[in-house]
C-alpha cells in the first residue's frame, strides 16, 4: 500500500511538472541585459562545432527536446513553424536533454531517428543539461539568467530576438505552433525590421 501510494505521488509530481503553461516575457528591467546567445559555440548532434553567430540577425526558438515524452509530437509543430517562416529570418534550434523524466536516454542516432519520424529537419544540437548546476549548458545558463525562468520539463521554449537577447519563454504545454507563439514571433520580426537588422 505504501509503495503504491509513493508511486502515485511520484506520478502526480511528474504530471504537475509536465503541465507547464507559463509564458514569461522580458521585463523592462531586463532590457539592458548584456546576454548575447549568438556569442556561444555548441556541438551539433553529429558532433561538429556550431557557432550560434551563424544565426545572427535571426529570431530563434530554442527548445529542449526529448524523444520519449508526452510532448514529443511537438517535433511536428516545431517543423510546421520552421516551414511557415522559411522565407523569413527565423530558425528553430533543438537541444536534446535527458534532464526530465529520463526521456532522452539515447544517443545521436536515436535522437535523429525520432526527429526524422516527425519530418523535422531544423537544426538539432548535441544533448545538454538544461537544469541549473555545474553541468548546465552555458546557452541555458544565459537564457535562464536573462528571463529568470527555466524549463521544468521537456519542450520548454525560449524565443530570442534578432540581437541575440532572450525575449520570451513558453512552457512545455504551450504548442509551438500556437497563435500565442506566432504572435510573439511576428512581433519580433516587426521590431527586427524597424531596427534595420
Amino acid at each position: 500500500m505504501k509503495f503504491a501510494l509513493a508511486c502515485l505521488c511520484v506520478c502526480h509530481m511528474l504530471l504537475i511538472a509536465a503541465c507547464d503553461y507559463r509564458t514569461v516575457s522580458r521585463s523592462q528591467e531586463q532590457e539592458g541585459s548584456a546576454i548575447d546567445i549568438y556569442s556561444h559555440t555548441v556541438d551539433s548532434l553529429n558532433g561538429t562545432s556550431v557557432n550560434l553567430g551563424e544565426f545572427q540577425g535571426q529570431v530563434l526558438l530554442i527548445v529542449n527536446l526529448a524523444s520519449q515524452c508526452g510532448y514529443t509530437s511537438q517535433y511536428r509543430d516545431l517543423q510546421a513553424l520552421q516551414e511557415d517562416y522559411a522565407d523569413k529570418p527565423f530558425t528553430v534550434i533543438g537541444f536534446p536533454s535527458n534532464d526530465f523524466g529520463g526521456q532522452e536516454p539515447g544517443g545521436p542516432e536515436t535522437i535523429q531517428a525520432c526527429a526524422a519520424g516527425y519530418g523535422a529537419d531544423f537544426p538539432i544540437m548535441a544533448k545538454v543539461e538544461v537544469k541549473a548546476g555545474e553541468a548546465q549548458s552555458p546557452v541555458y545558463a544565459d537564457l535562464e539568467s536573462a528571463l529568470g525562468v527555466s524549463p521544468t520539463w521537456n519542450f520548454g521554449k525560449y524565443l530570442v530576438d534578432a540581437q541575440g537577447k532572450p525575449a520570451a519563454f513558453f512552457g512545455s504545454s504551450i504548442n509551438p505552433n500556437s497563435d500565442e507563439v506566432r504572435a510573439e514571433v511576428d512581433a519580433l520580426m516587426v521590431s527586427r525590421k524597424a531596427g534595420g537588422s
